[in-house]
Formats: C-alpha cells, sequence, structure tokens
C-alpha cells in the first residue's frame, strides 16, 4: 500500500498532522501484526509539501517501517507526488511481479499548487496505476468543491466516494477502515464489493 500524504503549511492546522501521523503509525503497526500466510503487508508513504514530493518511508514490509513523523511545510505539489508514485510503482525492485493488486491513498486538505493532470493521467496509464485500488479522503472544514473534484479525479471511479473528514478527529476511523480492508485482502487474496462497501456512493 501506497499513501500519498499532504504535507503543506494548512495541515498545521487544527492540528490535522498530528492526528495524520498517529493515524499512520497505528495503522503500520496493526500490518506488521498481521500474520498471513498469503504474505507481507508492504507499505510505503510519498510526502508533499513546500517546493516537492519526497519518499518519506520506502515501500517494504510494515515489520520492517520505523515511522517517522511528517512535518508540514509550504505548497501542494500533487503532480510532483503523482510522479513519483507513478515510478514506484512502474518498478520491479520496489513492487514484485507476484504482489497483490496496489491500493494507493490520497490525504489531502486543499487545492494543489502545481501541474497535476499531466501526472495524474501518467498515473492512471500505467499498468499498476491503473489496476489500483485508489482512494482518497479530504481532511478538514475548508475542503471546497474544486479540491474534492481533484480527489475524485484521482479515484476516477465514480461508484467510489471520496471520504470526508470534515472534523480532525474523523481522519482515524478512515484509517481504521483502510487497515481492515487491506488486511482482509492479504488473508482472501482480493477485495470484494462488500469491503468497499463504506465508500460506494
Amino acid at each position: 500500500m501506497l499513501v500519498l500524504a499532504d504535507v503543506s503549511g494548512s495541515m498545521a492546522d487544527d492540528g490535522k498532522i498530528d492526528v495524520l501521523n498517529q493515524s499512520m503509525a497505528t495503522m503500520i503497526q496493526s500490518f506488521a501484526a498481521e500474520d498471513s500466510l498469503r504474505g507481507e503487508i508492504w507499505t510505503g508513504v510519498v510526502t508533499f509539501g513546500g517546493r516537492s514530493a519526497a519518499l518519506h518511508h520506502p515501500l517494504k514490509p510494515a515489520d520492517q517501517v520505523q515511522w517517522t513523523d511528517m512535518e508540514p511545510a509550504g505548497r501542494t505539489p500533487l503532480g510532483d507526488a503523482l510522479d513519483l508514485a507513478t515510478d514506484l510503482l512502474a518498478d520491479d525492485g520496489v513492487i514484485p511481479r507476484r504482489a497483490f493488486r496496489p491500493t494507493v491513498v490520497l490525504v489531502s486538505d486543499g487545492i494543489p499548487t502545481d501541474e497535476w493532470h499531466g501526472p495524474l493521467q501518467r498515473l492512471l496509464a500505467s499498468e499498476r496505476g491503473t489496476k489500483a485500488l485508489r482512494l482518497a479522503v479530504g481532511v478538514g472544514q475548508d475542503m471546497d468543491e474544486e479540491a474534492f473534484a481533484v480527489l475524485n479525479a484521482f479515484i476516477g471511479n465514480p461508484a467510489i466516494a471520496v471520504k470526508r473528514a470534515d472534523e480532525v478527529h474523523e481522519l482515524p476511523r478512515f484509517f481504521d477502515w483502510i487497515t481492515a480492508t487491506v488486511t482482509t485482502q492479504v488473508r482472501s487474496g482480493r477485495i470484494s464489493i462488500d469491503d468497499l462497501s463504506d465508500f460506494m456512493n
């Protein structure tokens, strides 16, 4: 699973980054504790804030991830994050061919500040990007229609809704659901429509 996490300066408001850090750390701990004969849960984090995106945690088995808190700063370069995600998903040295269908999760609280349409089309046109289960959550009460339109474009599936976390305390419930969904995928080898019911329109 790959998380694209908005760490722009606005994520410092209302404790959003603190809740996101705790939610991510808890999720990774749960993944690490998951013992499945079908395989390990690989987790990586791409952050986007300031002038560019960065690989905050490389994709690796969750029990090998030593969580480091993310720090908010600057603008919202989503396009750069999408390009980095596409490159990671395409790298067989990062994701083995036998790996499960990837899950890519976008977390953001605002509108991108760079060009993101081209990078998104590149992601959606890539072999693993188009096959990935793409989910998104908008954080905070300041999210407007334009910001939600970006998240909907990322999901690219009208049957799957963008989740809203208008209040910061709602964010952990989203990550609880992600944890349950991904562990179900590992146990069963697939994600069913029933598993996605919380995201269906």
